[in-house]
């Protein structure tokens, strides 16, 4: 029998400084002849270079525009996908942040028609990635989709967003540290596929972030596009791996089990950042450099700063290897009791 593992990579990425009319070119050259392109954003964005976009592309592309405000229902899904399966679509375009992309990637799959990324935020890795965050019952989980065919990233525009979403960025890139020991544990306890390329990719990109902590968190430019560049790396870690596996991990399943229990939670990264100090030191791994790093970066480290206290956290912990039993972790492997979890939070003052 043949073992047969499927790697999907982006075509074309594209990094720089305003860099509208490589999109428009772009998106002007995606066929012969008339055609249209499907596109997703949301208001922000649309003003920042979506309706530049559109208009630069007029006369020689059909742009249909959807706005997307709030996390769209699956209905709405489904007629997305429907309007962007027409004969005359090329392709599905996403420009924003990542509920545009995550929206955009699932209405690719359903209209079978490329996605192309097009970032005006770095909060986290889902702007390279094949994985799209999706909700179930109140429950967000992750689950493959589509992997983008282009991806443009205009770091004049990704540079003028809130700072918070940037740090967010270096929340999610840190947990990969944590989350290719996840990995390595379902491979070397439940005989988990494990791909050593695709690991030692994330934990590369978890490492540059840490590295850049100075440059990150003077606000430099060069700092930012090291952020950037990282979660394209870690997305594409994704694709060869052909899961979310080499960069999500119990750190990821905490931040998830945050969100469903709280009304107004932080930022998807800011969650994963301070629960991989945890989840570092549950391993057995230098939880100290992912704190300090975060700290250096202006990124939170504690749970006083995400104004989480230490019992909804531990409850989080206890809650979270039931949102994914398939997916092994230390903690599936631990079964902390919640004593035990308030000690370990005390003992590497994760709560200030």
């Amino acid at each position: 029998m043949v073992n047969l593992h499927e790697m999907t990579l982006p075509r074309v990425v594209v990094i720089g400084e305003k860099l509208e009319h490589v999109v428009v070119d772009r998106l002007s050259s995606l066929s012969t002849g008339r055609y249209g392109i499907f596109m997703l954003t949301s208001p922000t964005p649309y003003s920042l270079l979506g309706r530049y976009v559109e208009s630069g592309v007029s006369g020689k592309v059909d742009v249909e525009v959807a706005m997307i405000r709030d996390q769209p229902k699956d209905d709405t899904l489904e007629q997305f996908g429907k309007r962007a399966a027409g004969t005359g679509v090329k392709a599905v375009v996403g420009i924003g942040g990542g509920r545009v992309l995550d929206v955009a990637k699932a209405v690719a799959e359903i209209s079978g028609k490329p996605f192309i990324s097009i970032p005006t935020v770095a909060s986290h890795d889902g702007i390279a990635s094949p994985m799209t965050s999706v909700r179930k019952g109140g429950r967000a989980y992750s689950r493959k989709a589509v992997m983008p065919t282009e991806i443009i990233a205009d770091m004049a525009i990704i540079s003028k967003a809130p700072r918070r979403y940037i740090l967010s960025g270096c929340g999610d890139l840190v947990a990969k540290y944590s989350a290719v020991r996840d990995w390595w544990l379902g491979y070397r306890e439940k005989g988990e596929y494990y791909g050593r390329y695709a690991a030692h990719l994330a934990y590369l990109s978890s490492i540059i972030t840490m590295r850049s902590a100075q440059l990150i968190g003077r606000g430099s430019m060069e700092g930012t596009r090291t952020v950037v560049e990282a979660l394209i790396s870690a997305g594409v870690a994704m694709g060869i791996a052909g899961s979310s596996r080499p960069c999500s991990g119990s750190e990821h399943l905490i931040a998830h089990a945050l969100e469903y229990m709280m009304d107004n939670p932080p930022l998807h990264g800011e969650r994963c950042g301070v629960a991989t100090v945890f989840t570092s030191y549950l391993h057995g791994a230098n939880w100290r450099r992912v704190r300090d790093a975060l700290k250096t970066m202006g990124a939170p480290s504690s749970l006083k700063e995400l104004n989480i206290d230490e019992e909804l956290f531990a409850e989080a912990v206890i809650k979270a290897p039931s949102l994914r039993t398939e997916r092994y972790t230390i903690l599936h492997k631990l079964q902390l009791e919640k004593n035990r979890i308030k000690k370990i939070i005390d003992e590497i003052g994760l709560t200030f």
